[in-house]
């Protein structure tokens, strides 16, 4: 496989943010993938695969999220986490 790169804008549409079980729920998809997966928020950048990092991102409902993959299943990542955010992280 060939190395990618992909990135997404996301906004948080869940009324409670990005909290504990949604962070759980970025971090464990994002460590089924073969990419490095990073997300921003407010000049605040996370690794996708720590819950501690996404937490402290602190984004709240309406946030705008960037998520940047690179790797080889970096499309694949991007495209999944994006639609786990826009989805309410199957919350709502």
């Amino acid at each position: 496989m060939t190395e990618e790169e992909s990135g997404r804008r996301v906004v948080v549409c869940n009324p409670k943010g990005l909290h504990a079980r949604p962070a759980s729920k970025v971090a464990k998809l994002a460590q089924t993938f073969d990419a490095t997966v990073a997300i921003s928020c407010n000049g605040e950048e996370a690794e996708a695969d720590s819950i501690m990092d996404l937490l402290m991102l602190g984004a709240g409902p309406g946030a705008e999220l960037w998520i940047e993959a690179y790797g080889p299943e970096a499309n694949r990542a991007a495209d999944a986490i994006a639609g786990l955010i826009e989805r309410g992280f199957d919350e709502i």
